[in-house]
This record gives C-alpha cells, structure tokens and sequence, in this order.
C-alpha cells in the first residue's frame, strides 16, 4: 500500500478496498485489458479488507452466511482448494439443505492468500475519495482525494455504506448506547447488555456476549428465519433479467421487487441450536416491542416499551443496520458533479448490460457501479458476496469488449448503453 501525491492516466481505479473492490481489481487484471499499472484500488484503511474484519470481529461472526464458493477469489472452487490443501476441510461448516459455509478463519485466510499471490495490496492507495470529476474533452475522470488527486480513464464504484449506521430517534443524546459497527468494544466488562435488533448481526452478537453476561436481545417483530440473504435463483443473471428488468430502470418498481426479495431483518436456521441453548441456560432473553423512550438512571439505561415493558442494561447496543447509500453524501456529491441520472428515492439509473452509470442527458460515462449501490440492476445480492461476482461478469465484460469511441474517432463516448448485451 503506497500513498501518492497525484497519479495521472491510471486505466480503471476502484473506489473501495472491501469484499467487492478487492475482487473487481483481480477481474480487471484478468479479463480486462489492464496490468498492475492500470489498475488502483482506493481505501482509506490501512489494508483490504479493513473494514469486513473489523465489523466481522465486532459482532462475533464464526462463519460466513454465504456457501463455500463465493468469496474474493475469482475461481469458484479456490476456497475449497485452498481448505483441502491445508487440511482445513473441517472448517468447511455443513448447513442443513445448504452448500457447506466457511468459517471466518478460512475465509479471510483464503483471502489473504488471494492478495498476496495477486500482489492486490501494490494496487493499495490509502486515501478517502472525496469527489469525481470529469476531465476536459471528455477524456476520463479525475478522482480528488485525500492523498492527492488521481486522473483515470474508468472508475468503478466499489463503496458499501459509508459508515452512517442507523439510529433511531430515542438514542438522541442517551449516554450507555453504542452501535456495534461504530468502535463496540464487545470485550468491555459488563453485566448486563440489551442489544437492539432483529437480523443476524444482532443474533449474533447477542450470542457472543451472552457467553459472558447476561443479554436481551429486543426486536421489533417476531424473529423470522431464512437461510440466506435472498432466493438462490437471484443469483442467476437470467432471472435477474426476466424479474427485474422487465421494469424501468431506477423506477419504484425496481426498488419494491428487491425489497421484496431481500430477506432483510432475518436469522438462519443454523443459529437456532445456539439461541436454545443460550435460552436454556438463561444467559440470553428474546424480547419483542418497539422502544417508546430511554432514560439512563443510576448508571443503567432503561428502555420503555410499546407494551408497558421496561428492560434495563449497562449498556445498549445496537445493530440496526445502516442508512440508505442511495442518499449517501458522497453519492450525491458524484451525481450532482458528473450530472448523473437517478430514480426513486436517489437509485442510481444503471446499464443493464455495463453497470456504467447514465448521465442525465441519456450518454453513459466512464463510471462503473457495483455492491449496495447496484441493488437496482443487479438485485438482492448487490450488496453481498455473490453481487460482487455478478457485478464483474459486467463491468469486466463491458471493459474487455474496448466499448468507447476513443479508439476509432478520438472521443470517450461510450458505445455501449440501453439494450446493448453481450
């Protein structure tokens, strides 16, 4: 990972250095026409990856929620390989009517080794992206950032959700509540935790620390189960086409469809064990209502809720998940400068075919979208492992196949948009 003053006439730089930058750059590499010195990731954590640990550490997760061949590498099987070549197979977790999922140790080990065999972190910059402009002549786009600008021919889009995590409004001014992705300290010495939520960041977390205190775990609804973040069919590029884009592109239509497939707020099966275990043991306590008000009394912070139940804690945590990155700042700063087109509720409008983002006049720039931001086009998955995949079979695809007129009449137009497949 280097730091630079200013970096000209870089091929493509990837804004994000998380699960989906670090597998676009290996795409970029090998499907697309760029080498080392084309291609720049930029993050503003010390390595790739930074950030997943971080929120993987914070919330006790032991093993992914997805199956054994989605992760960063670009071969399906090579986490799989990898665990048969170190004797890891066990950490290969069996899932009743699933594929096996890996354990966090396999899968960020297997990640690791995937960036140093692909020397990934020379293609590091540490910097925060703080806007995107375009060049003159329609000749790229230019990245400032914090470490100095970068002019580059392609951008893609890589960003998750910019650390604006949701709170709700009876935390306003309450000491004794966190968030778990916004510095939770899971090891600190307390008695009692109530953690808020009803997805599986809060189950498990609420199972981690109910090893060493006493937790509840309060939720709105009644805690629903699914296996995984949405249908498997989803993953499929073709039923992405026949149910998804059959609508307009940034249309509510498309909002409500991935809204209804995402299985957000949910909790696999394979947690049930543990919560009856917790529950029998009475470390851990299943509470449903809404939070009505909060006090802190004592040192305690006491929750009322909906149904006239008071909880008490040491502390509140909360995993209530995030904001919405269609409304994120920087997005708005980027739309507004690049004078990109959006939909409902600040959707980006996207190429079905490229993900290259649409510009208001009806061209394309040379602006690429993949993970949360994508949820329009490419469907529930967007944000998660298998979006990333997903996501790369169209950009690097869109990139390989030399879709701007700069080669044959010296402009940056794309010529790729609307109905153009592959």
């Amino acid at each position: 990972m280097t730091t630079p003053n200013s970096v000209r006439n870089v091929g493509c730089t990837v804004v994000g250095g998380g699960i989906h930058g670090t597998y676009l750059a290996q795409r970029l590499l090998e499907d697309a026409p760029f080498d080392g010195s084309d291609v720049r990731i930029v993050d503003p954590n010390d390595r790739l990856l930074a950030s997943f640990r971080e929120k993987a550490a914070a919330c006790g997760m032991d093993a992914l929620r997805s199956t054994f061949v989605h992760h960063v590498g670009t071969e399906p099987f090579g986490l799989e390989s990898f665990a048969e070549a170190n004797d890891r197979e066990d950490e290969l977790v069996p899932t009743v009517d699933y594929p096996p999922r890996p354990s966090l140790e396999l899968f960020l080990d297997h990640a690791e080794y995937v960036i140093d065999r692909k020397d990934l972190d020379s293609l590091h910059r540490q910097a925060v992206v703080t806007g995107i402009v375009g060049l003159p002549d329609a000749t790229g786009l230019r990245l400032e950032t914090t470490a100095g600008p970068i002019e580059t021919g392609r951008c893609v889009l890589a960003i998750g959700h910019g650390g604006r995590y949701r709170w709700p409004g009876w935390t306003d001014g309450l000491d004794g509540v966190e968030h778990v992705w916004d510095d939770f300290d899971p090891d600190a010495s307390v008695d009692r935790t109530v953690v808020v939520g009803g997805g599986i960041t809060a189950a498990q977390l609420a199972c981690e620390l109910s090893e060493t205190q006493s937790v509840t775990l309060l939720s709105r609804r009644p805690i629903e189960w699914e296996v995984s973040e949405a249908d498997p069919p989803w993953i499929n590029w073709s039923h992405i086409e026949e149910t998804l884009h059959v609508h307009t592109p940034g249309s509510s239509d498309r909002f409500d469809v991935v809204s209804d497939a995402r299985n957000t707020a949910t909790v696999p099966p394979y947690l049930y064990a543990e919560f009856e275990d917790r529950t029998d043991e009475g470390t851990l306590t299943l509470t449903q209502g809404a939070v009505e008000s909060a006090t802190v009394e004592d040192g305690s912070v006491r929750l009322s809720l909906d149904h006239g139940l008071e909880l008490f804690g040491d502390r509140v945590v909360l995993a209530t998940g995030f904001e919405p990155v269609f409304d994120h700042p920087f997005v708005d700063r980027v739309a507004d400068e690049l004078g990109l087109a959006r939909g409902y509720r600040g959707m980006p409008i996207l190429d079905d075919d490229t993900l290259a983002w649409e510009h208001e006049g009806g061209r394309f720039v040379p602006l690429y979208v993949s993970g949360a931001l994508s949820l329009g086009t490419v469907g529930p998955y967007a944000p998660n492992v298998p979006g990333a995949r997903r996501a790369g079979d169209r950009i690097t695809a869109a990139l390989a196949r030399r879709s701007y007129r700069s080669e044959a009449d010296g402009t940056n137009e794309p010529v790729s948009g609307p109905g153009v497949s592959d």
